[in-house]
């Protein structure tokens, strides 16, 4: 009897169009052995999200069609069950964690309801026994105080929750194989610890099989047993996963493995201060308790202190709900908060949005998700354009220099101006983003996680790009990340945020170096340590 769980052969996955038909996975073969950890790694476009989804055949039957292969489990070909054979098994024995919670979850239902309709419709549980059931998984995925969490939406809930969530709506039925499409990417490093520990753990205890679908390398190495490496719909290389890491066969894969962000800061001289913040706060009004009059507040940031200098980059790093957005977002003048901010000489803490106006041309910002932040109705040179005619800069034809000046600035062709965001990758998209911003010339950058949904080798080439930028122009950056990999080739300084306040700072190198606050040092370990499988245990959160 063979030990494989699950087995793949020669699955090639078309999709057709009205002009062609093309083909995104090409004739690949590998198995899921029982209780082992599979990865699949690739950049972008490599086939291995579209690998994931046929084994569930959640891709859409008009379009997408799978001309030769099979994919055995439980002595049936997956490919040719009955739709509801295939609805048992989804959720129940076989489940899946996407990639972004937040389009995954139902925005109009609370996160009790979502994780209780998984359990009724496969084990038939309901009422007082499912809310313990929820309140277990919640408590197993590291969601504090669980029970004050039943009746939220997934937007009152922070990236990291969501991506908990959707980690507890796929364990409710212990099912024997877990899909993990980059489960934790929108994670910080220690929440991104809590969780691989986890699976461990319940890999142990269930036997389960898990496929992770991952661009992190360092996730790859601390929890795969097996790597297949994907590159245009085939599997180029495949070893265990110490063999591949020590010893690489193809270009490709090295080119991977090399991809990590490295070097130090831009080494321009700093100019004069630019930024100035003193006692920063952002509190959020709390619902009032029935028959009490006092208002409580949520302390997103509680009195923070900030100075940055012209071509400087300070590193704001901390986990989800520590407050690093909050803080940036107020700095533009984007939520309101209490304390000084002086910037190029002007205190605009109370400024109106009228008195703003002409100031956010020097102060600009690049968020997390490129997808998101575009608007797909305009074209990219209309995107790029929009602040140009906000601020009144030059005549039709000097915007359009200026549009096609900038995208040679960040590495694309003139020719995107007339297209669409959905027509580029996730790469593509963060460097027209760059270029909306860039486009203004203004002093100050602020970048919200301007890299953790991308490629490690993507990520390289954002981080070159962003001290290429800060040299030429001597842009000043507030960073924000929780990726201190990324951080580290990028900060001249570093602030280290918990609940609202600053735990530590100073210059990056003495940081990195020497941390003094036993947060900064649980950070940096989650971050850098790389254990091989099941040979090292990952350390527990303190």
């Amino acid at each position: 009897m063979t030990d494989n769980l699950m087995e793949i052969h020669d699955l090639s996955v078309e999709f057709t169009t009205e002009n062609n038909v093309h083909r995104v996975v090409d004739n690949i073969s590998f198995n899921i052995p029982r209780g082992k950890t599979v990865a699949l790694v690739g950049e972008s476009g490599s086939g291995k999200s579209v690998t994931a989804y046929s084994i569930l055949r959640l891709l859409p039957p008009d379009t997408a069609k799978t001309p030769t292969g099979t994919i055995i489990y439980d002595n049936k070909d997956l490919l040719k069950l009955p739709i509801k054979s295939m609805r048992a098994i989804r959720g129940d024995r076989i489940a899946m964690v996407f990639q972004e919670p937040m389009t995954s979850l139902n925005p109009l239902h609370k996160i009790s309801k979502q994780i209780g309709e998984v359990l009724y419709l496969h084990k038939g549980i309901r009422g007082k026994k499912a809310e313990q059931r929820i309140i277990e998984l919640l408590t197993l995925v590291g969601i504090e105080k669980p029970e004050t969490k039943l009746n939220s939406l997934p937007h009152q809930l922070s990236g990291g929750q969501r991506q908990r969530v959707m980690i507890a709506m796929a364990l409710a039925c212990e099912p024997e194989l877990l899909i993990a499409d980059e489960p934790t990417t929108a994670l910080d490093v220690t929440i991104q610890l809590k969780i691989l520990e986890l699976l461990k753990e319940l890999q142990a205890r269930l036997g389960m099989s898990l496929l992770i679908i991952s661009h992190d390398l360092n996730i790859v190495k601390r929890l795969a047993h097996y790597v297949f490496v994907m590159k245009d719909g085939k599997i180029i290389e495949q070893a265990d996963c110490e063999q591949l890491f020590s010893t690489p066969q193809q270009p490709y894969t090295k080119e991977l493995l090399a991809a990590e962000p490295t070097g130090t800061p831009s080494s321009r001289k700093l100019g004069a201060e630019l930024l100035k913040v003193d006692d920063l706060k952002v509190w959020f009004p709390l619902p009032k308790k029935l028959l009490s009059r006092q208002q409580d507040y949520f302390r997103a940031v509680d009195g923070i202190d900030i100075t940055l200098r012209q071509g400087e980059t300070l590193g704001i790093v901390g986990e989800s709900g520590s407050g690093k957005s909050s803080l940036g977002l107020a700095i533009l003048r984007l939520l309101k908060s209490q304390g000084r901010i002086n910037f190029q000489g002007l205190n605009i803490a109370q400024y109106s949005q009228s008195q703003m106006r002409p100031i956010r041309r020097q102060m600009q910002v690049v968020f997390q998700d490129p997808y998101g932040s575009l608007s797909p109705r305009l074209s990219i040179g209309q995107i790029i354009g929009e602040g140009l005619k906000i601020h009144h800069i030059g005549s039709r034809e000097e915007q359009e220099t200026a549009i096609i000046n900038v995208l040679h600035e960040v590495g694309l062709s003139p020719d995107s101006i007339n297209r669409y965001p959905h027509e580029f990758s996730g790469g593509q998209r963060q460097r027209i983003a760059i270029a909306r911003a860039l486009v203004l010339k203004p002093s100050l950058i602020l970048l919200d996680e301007p890299t953790s949904a991308l490629d490690r080798t993507v990520q390289k080439q954002i981080v070159e790009l962003l001290k290429t930028l800060q040299e030429k122009y001597n842009l000043a950056y507030l960073f924000i990340s929780h990726d201190l990999a990324v951080v580290k080739a990028l900060s001249h300084q570093l602030l280290v945020i918990k609940s609202g306040h600053v735990v530590e700072k100073g210059s990056t190198e003495q940081l990195f170096s020497a941390p003094q606050h036993p947060y900064t040092k649980q950070l940096l370990e989650a971050a850098f340590l790389t254990p091989i499988n099941n040979e090292t245990t990952i350390p527990k959160e303190e």
